[in-house]
């Protein structure tokens, strides 16, 4: 029986989209390692002494997904290491892992960094082209595009089941660092507009006030869970419009019609490389020609990348 570490994104995170990720995470994860014992520690806080042990005793240690790397790890780390955890931890393996934004390339301490503590014999996954071209340039060559494991499931057989045409209520999310009054009214005027009824799901703390804040009549909160964003996406006829990424992968998931709003580089970039409907939030010409059109819902994955990656666990 194999021991695998998973360096789990979700663990210490306020952002519920970490659970969609990490949900995917190990669906797959358990598929590769069948049978296998699982122990998972975190990435958003400091990693502890019994953390090392098991990352010492383990067969396979694996990150999963969100945009976890920067190019200036010593002054802005959402992975909680640094040069003393690079004594502890190597050969970690990258699984969906993108890039926090847009940045040039990893300073020498970062370069340093990801060289002690990343694997250099196993591919690493990664979400996007992007964050490829930027491990690439730093040494890795043993890095492949494979998209979000969150992504997986939208094989062709799967889009083709998405409904093409407006529904009656509408599925909303807004990002709570990117925030913006004046674009997220017009958004929800819109949606208000063309929708019955307005599903709103509270992925962040900050999230419930914001929208109140818009005195939308129209608006059912969805209760801050992943459990609760499932019955939804199960039980509604609906449409999803929204900045949160994950979430629109979920619905997506759940065959539901999905438009996701571009706020920074994550749902370009993996837009880019994919088709994943997205469109920039201000946009509105584009937002409205989507609600009142046939959509045809056509993501492309690199299946051979992704087949590469996982088979390289069962040689």
């Amino acid at each position: 029986m194999k021991k695998l570490v998973v360096l789990d994104t979700a663990v210490s995170s306020s952002n519920l989209g970490d659970q969609i990720i990490m949900d995917a995470v190990y669906g797959y994860l358990k598929q590769i390692f069948s049978g296998d014992f699982f122990v998972n520690i975190p990435t958003h806080d400091v990693i502890s002494r019994t953390s090392y042990y098991y990352l010492r005793e383990s067969d396979y240690a694996i990150v999963g997904g969100t945009n976890l790397l920067s190019a200036n790890m010593n002054s802005y780390n959402q992975w909680k290491i640094g040069l003393y955890d690079s004594f502890f931890l190597n050969d970690i393996i990258l699984m969906g892992v993108g890039w926090w934004q847009y940045q040039g390339l990893p300073n020498a301490y970062t370069k340093y960094l990801y060289h002690s503590v990343l694997n250099h014999q196993y591919a690493h996954s990664v979400r996007d082209e992007y964050t490829k071209k930027q491990l690439n340039a730093i040494g890795f060559n043993n890095v492949i595009n494979t998209g979000c494991p969150t992504m997986w499931k939208l094989t062709e057989a799967h889009c083709q089941q998405i409904t093409r045409h407006r529904s009656d209520s509408v599925l909303l999310t807004f990002t709570q660092y990117k925030q913006d009054e004046s674009l997220d009214r017009q958004v929800v005027d819109i949606l208000s507009e063309r929708y019955d009824k307005i599903y709103y799901w509270i992925q962040q703390p900050n999230d419930y006030d914001y929208m109140k804040g818009f005195n939308c009549e129209k608006v059912i909160y969805v209760e801050p869970s992943l459990q609760a964003l499932d019955r939804v996406l199960a039980d509604v006829n609906l449409d999803y419009i929204g900045t949160r990424l994950h979430a629109g992968i979920r619905a997506l998931q759940n065959k539901k019609r999905s438009l996701i709003l571009a706020v920074d580089n994550r749902a370009l970039e993996i837009s880019k490389d994919t088709n994943l409907p997205v469109i920039s939030r201000d946009d509105w010409d584009g937002i409205k020609s989507w609600i009142d059109s046939e959509y045809v819902t056509e993501v492309k994955l690199p299946w051979h990348n992704i087949e590469q990656w996982q088979q390289q666990f069962k040689g």
